[in-house]
């Protein structure tokens, strides 16, 4: 048996009537390479037979503490079926990208099953000129983006021809545990949870004007200055003002998703990298800033401020296969309110330049031990509060933002090439009803857009903008 983080454990605690919160990827595929230029659910299963050994986490499945007494753990399911995780569906041919999106959409509102692993798997037959996708999703309690990274790496090929696995396969079912012997362990841990998260709490408190709202707190500043001084951690860059302005993109998320999925050249965004004197990801965050404010203006919502972004950060090394997530996030003003796209591009370098300032002064872990001050039996209240405040309060935050580096070369499943591979996350009443994820890959910036529909039914305008700032900044 494997618990739970206080982390891992809080992406079950969010999840309510309108928000889910598994993580999921897109991937377009080419099967013309494929035997009879056919990718069929029978390959896919027989790929996934052999690449098991490499995924542990797919048979995994929870173990709850009666009561909600204690975190949760993964034990091996004692009645794993591959056949229930990987599924085929089509559409009516020949579907398009907005048909796919469409589809996926409704896959990506539905729930896990919390009583087999927290994964699923689609192969989607019927795309426009013989093309195919694979839409795969998996909950954030068991992964991080650095380990969905090494699951998709653990599927696919850098060759066409499938490699063969010389990992044993020494996978053993376990018997789900007692309940007694299950609160026996809560009481144990119960005793000493004072004592094992005071460390935490002291190496988090000097951190906390980090967060949105938190920050503005009376007194809240001088506290945690003064700290970090006691503490010795050395200059920190003061925090931006991180009030979140109100969009329609903020508010009660209902249970209804829309997708939209686009690419942009990543040859073309370097230019401008270059050009301007600025990073990628700072071009990405700059391109966001300009797409979201034409959405607003659009929909006559532009606030006179800033929007504030979450933007997730790995603290993962790369290899490093454990279990859970192992994330840290920086909170930046995203320069929606200005209008010359010049300026919003040095604002956006500039603000990102102070987060990422901050966030290495910040430890690895303070997230994870902020988030394990609260008892294990009160973790799942004080979640489920905070998304009831969360619509009728100030947002702490406006979106979640996130830019991941992918591999530069083509990738094979079964033979067939991956064309493109688009991100979807999570959206909730605390990070908002929008979140756009991006994957480079292969020479692309592929973008994933995941909305709630009925904040955004018109997410497909958010991808025309994107291409149209990218237009904007080239002309800088």
């Amino acid at each position: 048996m494997r618990q739970l983080s206080a982390l891992d454990a809080q992406f079950l605690n969010v999840e309510s009537r309108g928000t889910v919160a598994h993580i999921a990827g897109l991937a377009v595929l080419d099967p013309s390479g494929a035997p009879g230029g056919r990718l069929t659910l029978d390959d896919l299963m027989e790929l996934m037979r052999r690449r098991l050994p490499l995924v542990r986490q797919f048979r995994w499945r929870l173990a709850e503490v009666p009561l909600g007494l204690d975190h949760p753990y993964w034990i091996e399911d004692p009645d794993f079926d591959l056949e229930y995780h990987v599924r085929e569906i089509a559409l009516p041919e020949p579907g398009d990208d907005r048909q796919l999106a469409e589809q996926v959409a409704r896959l990506h509102q539905r729930p896990l099953d919390r009583a087999r692993p927290l994964w699923e798997m689609y192969l989607v037959q019927g795309l426009r000129g013989g093309r195919i996708a694979l839409y795969a999703k998996i909950h954030h309690a068991l992964i991080d983006g650095v380990a969905a990274a090494q699951i998709v790496a653990a599927l696919l090929d850098l060759e066409p021809e499938p490699r063969q696995v010389d990992v044993a396969d020494r996978w053993r079912p376990e018997r789900p545990p007692g309940a007694w012997s299950l609160l026996a362990g809560a009481a144990a841990r119960a005793a000493v949870h004072p004592l094992r998260t005071t460390g935490g709490l002291l190496r988090a408190v000097p951190f906390l004007d980090t967060f949105p709202l938190v920050g503005r707190l009376p007194g809240v500043g001088v506290l945690t200055g003064a700290l970090r001084t006691a503490a010795r951690t050395g200059e920190v860059p003061p925090q931006a003002d991180l009030t979140a302005p109100r969009t329609p993109f903020n508010g009660t998320v209902t249970r209804h998703r829309r997708v939209a999925v686009g690419s942009l050249p990543l040859d073309e965004v370097k230019k401008v990298r270059h050009a301007l004197g600025v990073s990628v990801n700072d071009v990405v965050m700059a391109l966001c800033a300009s797409a979201l404010r034409r959405w607003l203006i659009d929909h006559d919502a532009l606030p006179g401020r800033p929007l504030i972004a979450a933007v997730p950060v790995s603290t993962r090394s790369l290899d490093d296969d454990a279990h859970g997530n192992q994330v840290s996030a920086m909170f930046t003003p995203l320069p929606t309110h200005l209008a010359d796209p010049r300026d919003r591009i040095a604002e956006t370098h500039a603000t990102m330049t102070t987060a990422k300032r901050r966030l290495v002064a910040t430890p690895d872990r303070w997230l994870e031990e902020l988030t394990a001050v609260v008892p294990p039996a009160f973790g799942g209240l004080a979640a489920r509060a905070l998304l009831r405040l969360a619509p009728s309060a100030v947002p702490p935050i406006n979106l979640v933002i996130s830019n991941v580096a992918g591999p530069q070369f083509p990738l094979y499943l079964c033979r067939a090439e991956v064309l493109a591979y688009h991100p979807l996350s999570v959206v909730s009443d605390l990070s908002g009803g929008l979140n756009i994820t991006v994957f480079s890959y292969n020479g692309n910036l592929d973008i994933g857009l995941t909305a709630c529909r009925e904040m955004v039914p018109d997410v497909w305008r958010l991808i025309d903008h994107l291409a149209d700032a990218l237009e904007e900044l080239k002309r800088l």
